[in-house]
């Protein structure tokens, strides 16, 4: 969270408040599984996961057959402009949940969620990868001050 150095108390005051509001719903939600029942809550979640990072966080929704949330995984992490994907992690991640299908997210701490071109490489990658093992790809989302959904911009 960025503050400017002459409201810096203010600022101060207002990123602990915030940073209670997300303890106390991190303590109610405990697990995903518990709150992701639609693609809007799925927005929801990772917007409060992962909008505020100050570098860039690469995690995945692993989901069973009827696209059930089973795990949440901040996988890799990164610095402010890019992070290390490594799909051989990702594949066995996913076997690893027992996961049907998976959504990807990651942030742009710059706040733009334009998807980049290493990012529609990356996602390419990662589809060719967990099809071998028969988990499908739903959708890549960038979170910002808005987020993209690769799946509504036609990208997948």
């Amino acid at each position: 969270m960025l503050c400017n150095a002459a409201i810096n108390q203010t600022c101060t005051h207002e990123n602990a408040i915030i940073q209670n509001a997300i303890d106390i719903l991190e303590s109610r939600i405990q697990l995903p599984t518990d709150y992701i029942k639609s693609p809007h809550d799925t927005r929801n979640f990772l917007r409060m996961k992962l909008s505020e990072m100050e570098h860039e966080v690469f995690a995945v929704l692993f989901l069973n057959s009827q696209h059930g949330v089973i795990a949440y995984d901040e996988m890799f992490t990164g610095t402010i402009d890019g992070a290390a994907v490594y799909p051989r992690e990702v594949v066995k991640a996913a076997l690893r949940h027992n996961a049907a299908a998976v959504i990807f997210a990651h942030n742009h701490p710059s706040g733009i969620t334009r998807p980049s071109e290493s990012d529609k490489h990356l996602t390419k990658r990662l589809k060719a990868a967990l099809m071998l093992v028969d988990v499908r790809v739903l959708d890549h989302l960038i979170v910002g001050r808005d987020i993209s959904s690769f799946a509504e911009l036609g990208l997948m």
